[in-house]
């Protein structure tokens, strides 16, 4: 999809999707949602504002509302491709559409097309998160304060962003006041090597895991990570999602 070279992209993380069942769900949550959609006729600036009203995965069609400007309606039934960008809970979703066709849904004019083969999921990279692994756990070590004995102390991840982390503190002895900071923290991605960076806290929430323990998660956000450091991290979440695709496969 062309939209996907535009330089305004460079801080989104895509995601193509191509599983037909996680395109019929997307494009049901949209209509659900009441989602507004930006459809643009290729080659042409003028956009219209639709939304979808019908999924039906049987017939592998789904219905959008028509413009209401019926000059422009004529432009889009005679186009030859058509382009669409909504949201979803933060994330930006592009597709696109061959050939849209007139229908009659619910008793009035709607435009009905084939259900995309492919569609594309973007989001904020600061916000795209990936689960760490849980047999091996990613290790991040965090100073200690004095009263605490001082030295560093290994928390493992349970997910990881552009943009932060999230700790598993198991003992439950770290600050988890919003706003707290840790600095000199150094967080050992597999394969990728050392990242060192300070951590705030965003958030915190106790956890009941698998073993009825509890646990408590803490969100950080990075402060003052340097390019390096933000490079490795993107190329550690590039690295986990090509091995999440790789099981996926098969």
């Amino acid at each position: 999809m062309q939209a996907l070279h535009d330089a305004e992209l460079e801080n989104w993380h895509d995601f193509e999707v191509g599983s037909r069942r996680e395109i019929v769900v997307l494009l049901r949550q949209i209509g659900e949602h009441k989602q507004l959609i930006r459809m643009k006729i290729k080659g042409e600036g003028d956009v219209c504002v639709t939304s979808v009203l019908d999924v039906d995965d049987d017939e592998g069609r789904f219905v959008l509302d028509r413009s209401i400007d019926p000059d422009q309606n004529r432009r889009i039934l005679a186009a030859s491709g058509l382009t669409c960008e909504t949201y979803l809970d933060k994330i930006r979703i592009l597709f696109s559409i061959d050939k849209v066709q007139e229908v009659e849904y619910e008793g009035g004019p709607a435009l009905v097309a084939d259900i995309p083969a492919t569609l594309f999921r973007l989001q904020r990279r600061e916000f795209y998160r990936m689960a760490t692994p849980l047999t091996t756990p990613v290790p991040a070590l965090l100073p200690m304060p004095l009263e605490l004995g001082g030295g560093n102390a290994t928390f493992p991840l349970a997910d990881i962003s552009c943009g932060g982390v999230a700790l598993l503190d198991n003992r439950m002895v770290l600050n988890s006041t919003m706003g707290q900071t840790f600095t000199g923290c150094r967080i050992e991605l597999p394969e990728i090597g050392t990242v060192t960076t300070s951590l705030q806290v965003r958030n915190a929430l106790d956890v009941t895991m698998l073993n009825n323990k509890t646990s408590r998660r803490i969100g950080c956000m990075f402060v003052d990570i340097s390019r390096a450091n933000a490079a490795a991290v993107q190329r550690y979440i590039t690295k986990l999602e090509r091995e999440r695709n790789a099981r996926l496969r098969g």
